[in-house]
């Protein structure tokens, strides 16, 4: 009897090209469609009608059916809302990460057990492995697409359910066997950034939702250099649309012409401090914090073991030793400073290609 598995399909070439194989593969094959958020939502571009569209046309070519189903209330409640929740804080969350451990592993999954599902699979660049009879998290063939850090948070029985097709090939030879296919999606451009906001500019988007008060932006002295909009509105280390031109006072010492990169959001202050080097001390730290840290196998790294980490999604691992583990806290030591490490994003830790885990940054130095 075949196995039957539900595809997470988006309506983009990696869940279409991984549709396919797995029908190829001789699985019994349906295509799920999550409707994650509202149509015509104020303020909102999501192009939810035309990926169900091309979901559809996509199936209807490798001849599986293809349904939808709404996740929207589950989406507010799990994802959207803990995301404003954060950005009140002063952080940045990833709503990625608690989509994958909430919607796409949580309720997707379970909704794909209703339908009868053996397994449900999704267009993810990462590689499920077996370790002592446990199912583990490793990274894929292609290293530039590697999204293992939005995954970091599945447990090993939500991997056990979990197939990613495309594990094993990179994101050239996908789109070159969707061509090979004629799949109808086979030259559809990546979605990038959050999938609510769409095209829209973040700080134009975030503010029909979160209250933006103005502020002064302020060097690293303290001189007031302007005004900001919100400090909802911005993240560390963003360099493009501050605000600030160049500064007289700093024309002697050549840097008019210098990109200003935020470098602190002071949420009792309400102030923006910028700075003109990349490479600044407020940019820099050394040692970074995480809480509410998961575990894929509940084992936790020994102090002093050495490991890769990534601070933020497409970042290079870096390798640091874990200095301290506190119930559910971890802190590491780079080797080589980190820029712009921001609360609220996830520190991941690697043991080689196997992902131990991560958790929320919460302090760096």
């Amino acid at each position: 009897m075949k196995k039957k598995v539900v595809v997470g399909m988006s309506g983009g070439v990696d869940s279409s090209v991984t549709a396919m194989l797995l029908k190829q593969q001789g699985y019994e094959v349906i295509g799920l469609f999550m409707r994650n958020w509202e149509y015509g939502i104020e303020g909102s571009q999501c192009p939810n009608r035309i990926e169900f569209e091309d979901a559809k046309k996509v199936g209807k070519q490798i001849g599986i059916e293809v349904k939808g189903k709404d996740f929207v209330e589950e989406y507010r409640t799990k994802v959207f809302d803990i995301f404003l929740d954060g950005l009140k804080k002063g952080l940045t969350p990833n709503p990625d990460i608690l989509c994958n451990r909430e919607i796409k592993f949580n309720v997707f999954l379970n909704e794909a057990k209703k339908m009868g599902a053996d397994m449900i699979a999704t267009g993810h660049y990462a590689k499920v492995s077996k370790h002592n009879d446990h199912y583990v998290l490793d990274t894929p063939k292609d290293d530039s697409k590697d999204q293992t850090y939005f995954l970091h948070a599945l447990s090993s029985e939500q991997l056990s359910y979990a197939m990613f097709p495309l594990a094993d090939l990179t994101k050239k030879e996908v789109r070159e066997i969707a061509k090979e296919n004629n799949l109808p999606v086979s030259d559809k451009k990546d979605s990038t950034g959050i999938c609510f906001i769409g095209k829209q500019k973040f700080d134009e988007f975030i503010t029909q939702y979160l209250k933006a008060i103005p502020g002064d932006i302020v060097d690293d002295s303290g001189k007031v250099l302007g005004r900001h909009k919100g400090l909802v509105c911005y993240t560390l280390g963003q360099r493009k649309g501050i605000g600030v031109g160049g500064v007289k006072e700093t024309e002697l010492a050549n840097n008019i012409h210098k990109p200003w990169y935020v470098a602190k959001k002071d949420m009792t202050n309400n102030t923006l401090t910028i700075v003109q080097d990349g490479n600044h001390p407020l940019l820099m730290s050394q040692n970074v914090e995480a809480s509410h840290m998961h575990w894929v196998l509940e084992t936790a790294p020994k102090i002093g073991e050495k490991l890769m980490a990534q601070v933020r999604y497409r970042q290079q691992k870096q390798a640091c030793t874990v200095k301290e583990i506190n119930e559910d806290k971890v802190i590491v030591e780079f080797d080589n400073a980190q820029r712009a490490v921001t609360l609220g994003q996830s520190l991941v830790l690697y043991d080689g290609d196997y992902c131990l885990g991560g958790g929320f940054i919460s302090d760096y130095n």
